[in-house]
């Protein structure tokens, strides 16, 4: 099964600065990932000024497209101080399975950590270029599972790509999703040192392609097991409870393709 783990979904209530904050429509996305061959999304809101709020719309949409959609409720470390907790739960009661964190929101914070033990949950976040969160939150709260999306950033900034490369071998409940990620050999690199068992497939959707994403990651030729993986089946274990099974799994790939 193939899971694309990063796609926004519904209307924001911030201004009209771009589909990241005012409209993610999946009409485009569904058809696009149905020709591509992705059976699964996770889906999030766009930026909201109230969280509760859109993840209430975020879970109508995913109850519309069940079993096509994975919903993950948004939270906003600063506004949501103090009720983190009831604003998790309350989304997971609709059905939603995990915690989006967007840095240009607010930092990920202990709070919304303990959110994430507290109901089992995984958190995606976007620390914006900033892989010191990952290194506090990461060490503090080794029975959470953190996905890093873009393997550390949107822009073009290497070093942070090798920073969380360097905290997916370290710590065992790092993962990153390969979602814009233009360096292809950050992937590589990602693959290689951390192991298949720590990258999961994403497409930043529904504006980029999710067949063009997908690409990237059928291009690293991983062995069959390694890409299924990658491909969805460590996302999967992610929202069981089972993420610790095989992070440690190594594939030696690239011996064995030393052209790639």
């Amino acid at each position: 099964m193939i899971i694309d783990c990063h796609c926004h979904a519904g209307i924001g209530d911030t201004g009209f600065n771009g589909p990241w904050d005012s409209d993610a429509r999946l009409d485009r996305y569904l058809v696009r990932a149905r020709r591509a061959g992705i059976d699964r999304t996770v889906v999030f809101p766009v930026f909201n000024n109230d969280y509760r709020t859109a993840n209430a719309r975020l879970a109508a949409i995913v109850e519309s497209q069940r079993p096509r959609l994975i919903g993950f409720a948004a939270v906003d470390a600063g506004r949501d101080a103090g009720r983190v907790a009831a604003v998790v739960e309350s989304a997971v009661r609709q059905g939603l399975r995990g915690i989006k964190v967007h840095g240009h929101d607010s930092p990920l914070t202990r709070e919304i950590c303990d959110a994430a033990r507290r109901f089992a949950v995984p958190v995606l976040v976007d620390i914006v270029r900033r892989p010191v969160v990952v290194e506090m939150a990461a060490g503090q709260f080794p029975d959470v599972p953190f996905i890093v999306s873009h393997l550390g950033g949107f822009a073009d900034d290497w070093m942070t790509g090798l920073s969380v490369i360097d905290q997916m071998c370290r710590y065992p409940n790092v993962f990153a999703d390969t979602s814009g990620v233009r360096y292809f050999d950050l992937l590589v690199d990602a693959v290689r040192r951390a192991g298949p068992g720590k990258l999961l497939f994403g497409s930043d959707g529904p504006l980029l392609h999710p067949g063009v994403e997908l690409a990237k990651v059928r291009a690293l030729d991983l062995p069959g097991a390694a890409e299924a993986d990658v491909l969805g089946g460590n996302l999967l274990r992610l929202l069981h409870g089972r993420w610790s099974d095989r992070v440690q799994t190594r594939v030696n790939w690239q011996a064995e393709r030393p052209g790639r």
